[in-house]
């Protein structure tokens, strides 16, 4: 639950210096995040460690509402006329940070190598966590510092 606090955060954080200010994209944007959030909470309440079968019917509603935030955002980075260097880097570090914890989560749920072991899958999630916002954080830094 935090994480769609969270994660939304720093999804319009990227669509604001992406150029998209207005406010019903943002709560769009904002919507979707939450949206993949809460598909990925039906994911662990449908699918508990030790179940017999796995469903990841949530998991790929998750993907596609999860998607729609990002092609708003490459849309518009696209087709701007100028973008500062560093939106670029936001952009595309935190779109490869945003779809690993999809990775970590199908890795988990297929139980695909040390991925067997579950609380492994959650490491992976608050070591994904921390890099991607102390990323962010530091892109934004070092972009306000450049101008």
């Amino acid at each position: 639950m935090e994480y769609s606090l969270s994660a939304t955060v720093m999804v319009l954080l990227i669509a604001l210096y992406s150029g998209i200010s207005d406010v019903t994209a943002l709560i769009a944007i904002a919507g979707a995040n939450v949206g993949m959030i809460l598909f990925g909470w039906v994911q662990e309440r449908t699918n508990p460690p030790g179940r017999p079968r796995t469903s990841m019917v949530p998991f790929w509603f998750g993907t596609l509402v999860g998607l729609a935030p990002w092609i708003a955002i490459a849309t518009n980075v696209a087709g701007a006329a100028t973008v500062p260097g560093f939106v670029y880097g936001i952009v595309v570090a935190q779109f490869a940070f945003f779809f690993s914890f999809g990775a970590n989560r199908w890795l988990q749920y297929r139980e695909v190598g040390p991925w067997s072991d579950y609380a492994f899958g959650e490491a992976g999630y608050l070591v994904l966590s921390l890099v991607a916002k102390s990323v962010l954080a530091w892109q934004i830094y070092a972009g306000f510092l450049a101008g």
